[in-house]
């Protein structure tokens, strides 16, 4: 005769629960996700409402300490100068959504006045679910400033940017303040999601379309559900080893082939019609009457980079305008009005 044990043989592996049971019945609870992983923890109701985005809950005076996780050079070797993609924990402090900025502020004093440095704001480059997609974490896209100095015929240290350069140094672990989050010029137009976005960058403006596209075709949100349009993105750099996140924007391509156009407009690389180089404004040319029947049915239109593409941008579409009879003044009031048009350069 055996004598059986008190508890049930067996009992404790087979009604043991795995760490993926319990994460899924944890995210169900706190209405993190459905059964095939859908991301909506963070989604207003109906996802498209805009009446509650965060905007300012960090101020300069009382800013969010949050941790570096990670700095990484994003560019190869050839490219002109530094571009790096860094990851901030945050917390779930400081929630924010496609199209924002944080603002950061780099440690010291500013010796031309003897106060803390200010912040500098940066487009955020993640969605508002992080890389992670857990909801404590923001991404930025940062280009490390410098200033050669013709006369040294090198780079001058004494004259660099103070923030980008914190941050492209920054090692995990390290300290960071941060403010806001800020901005709505840039939300994309969820409410209607058949409507097609169009998207210019030159260089790390690139930023707010990487949290537009991971939303439209990475990640299972609500938007990505309900897209129908397509997103057509434009960048601007100078040559091949420059370009950022390339890889991201391939994937998506391949997969989203009726919903996802990109063109590069490569300065040292591409020649534009007349023989020049290749520049945003002139990659976009190429495309101006597919863009006007696009933004006349609906399409939204966003500009991001430094300030100097605008006018090229601008000038071209006043041509295209000219050959189309319309008055280009009266056509961009137009597009302004109906909420089509979005610029944010620096």
């Amino acid at each position: 005769m055996t004598t059986e044990e008190p508890w049930f043989r067996g009992s404790v592996t087979t009604n043991t629960v795995s760490m993926d049971q319990l994460d899924t019945l944890y995210n169900t609870a706190m209405g993190k996700g459905g059964e095939d992983g859908d991301l909506t923890f963070l989604e207003a109701d109906p996802y498209y409402d805009m009446s509650n985005i965060p905007m300012q809950l960090y101020k300069a005076k009382e800013p969010l300490v949050g941790k570096i996780i990670s700095t990484k050079r994003i560019v190869g070797a050839a490219a002109t100068g530094e571009t790096c993609d860094i990851i901030i924990d945050h917390f779930g402090k400081m929630p924010y959504w496609e199209g924002q900025s944080y603002g950061v502020i780099p440690p010291g004093i500013n010796p031309k006045n003897g106060k803390p440095h200010t912040n500098r704001l940066y487009s955020i480059a993640s969605t508002r679910y992080g890389d992670d997609m857990k909801g404590t974490t923001t991404t930025l896209c940062v280009r490390r400033a410098t200033y050669w100095d013709p006369e040294m015929g090198k780079e001058d240290p004494a004259k660099k940017g103070v923030c980008s350069n914190f941050l492209c140094d920054a090692k995990p672990g390290d300290d960071v303040m941060l403010t806001g989050p800020s901005g709505k010029v840039m939300l994309m137009p969820e409410s209607t999601p058949e409507a097609d976005i169009i998207m210019v960058a030159t260089g790390t403006g690139i930023a707010p379309y990487r949290s537009f596209l991971r939303r439209l075709f990475v990640e299972k949100t609500p938007a990505a559900a309900a897209f129908k349009g397509l997103a057509w993105l434009f960048l601007g750099v100078a040559n091949t080893d420059a370009l950022l996140y390339d890889e991201d924007w391939q994937k998506i391509k391949e997969k989203y082939p009726d919903n996802f156009k990109l063109d590069y407009a490569l300065s040292r690389e591409q020649t534009n019609k007349a023989g020049g180089k290749m520049y945003i404004q002139d990659k976009v040319e190429e495309y101006a009457d597919e863009i006007f029947d696009r933004m006349n049915n609906g399409a939204h239109m966003y500009f991001c980079g430094l300030k100097g593409m605008m006018p090229g941008i601008l000038t071209m579409l006043e041509g295209v305008c000219a050959k189309k009879g319309l008055v280009w003044a009266d056509k961009l009031k137009e597009w302004k009005g109906n909420g089509q048009w979005h610029v944010e350069v620096y």
